[in-house]
């Protein structure tokens, strides 16, 4: 239950405020398929980031309505079966379905992984590819993405792949700008890595440009890693030449 809260507050909760620039591709990239929706898509998974063309106009939220209901109900994302063809067999398809409708669907990207999980495999029943193409696909698609490389990055923590998972989480850092709560999030990855150093200056990050949301923190505590942010005076800072504050303001002026 723990791990589905965090995956909840990290999926519903954040904001982006970095520019699209997603491209799709007709061709495919090793064994992970060209990034084509079939019948419906490909679109991003980001209401902010969606652009309409003259055939198809529905709003975003319409065509997630359209895509959801039919393919990633409760029933789906919590992998307990599949909804579309009469609730009979496995969840895998319409996790395929709705990956490749939006190939950056965060919720799906969770699902998903936690699906290899749970039959320790990389191609459980009805996919239609192994577990990693879809992010590989997700990046390929929507490579502006933070959260998908937030949710890569565990993926590739828990496969022991922590090179590539910090890679991941320098791409999000990156991408998050002046996104707090993106930053605390990537905190959080840092910290379930064990690299306590990053996750610090992920919080500290978050907390500069606002977000103060204690979990991080408490964690950081616990594991004797925390340390507050160091907070300069106007004394001691820095002037933009390189003479402190203090010093330039005793210093006499030229008559």
């Amino acid at each position: 239950m723990k791990t589905l809260k965090f995956w909840y507050v990290l999926i519903t909760g954040l904001s982006w405020a970095f520019a699209v620039n997603a491209q799709t591709t007709s061709g495919g990239n090793g064994n992970c398929g060209p990034i084509r929706g079939g019948h419906y898509g490909p679109y991003d998974y980001r209401p902010d980031h969606q652009k309409n063309a003259g055939s198809d106009p529905l709003p975003h939220a319409e065509k997630r309505v359209l895509v959801e209901g039919a393919h990633f109900t409760p029933r789906v994302e919590n992998l307990i079966g599949a909804q579309s063809g009469g609730q009979i067999g496995s969840p895998g398809p319409d996790l395929s379905y709705t990956l490749r409708a939006f190939p950056n669907n965060h919720r799906a990207l969770v699902s998903v992984m936690r699906y290899g999980e749970k039959f320790k495999t990389e191609t459980p029943p009805g996919l239609q590819y192994p577990v990693e193409c879809y992010f590989e696909r997700a990046i390929r698609f929507a490579g502006n993405d933070s959260i998908v490389r937030i949710i890569y990055a565990t993926y590739l923590t828990k496969k022991n792949r922590l090179a590539e998972a910090k890679a991941q989480l320098n791409s999000a850092t990156q991408l998050a700008a002046d996104n707090a709560f993106t930053h605390y999030n990537i905190g959080l990855a840092y910290y379930e890595m064990k690299e306590y150093g990053p996750a610090l200056e992920s919080a500290h990050r978050a907390i500069a440009l606002g977000f103060d949301k204690p979990d991080l923190r408490e964690k950081l505590i616990a594991a004797g890693q925390w340390q507050d942010p160091v907070v300069q005076s106007a004394e001691t800072e820095t002037a933009r030449d390189g003479t402190a504050v203090g010093d330039a303001a005793s210093s006499p002026k030229a008559p």
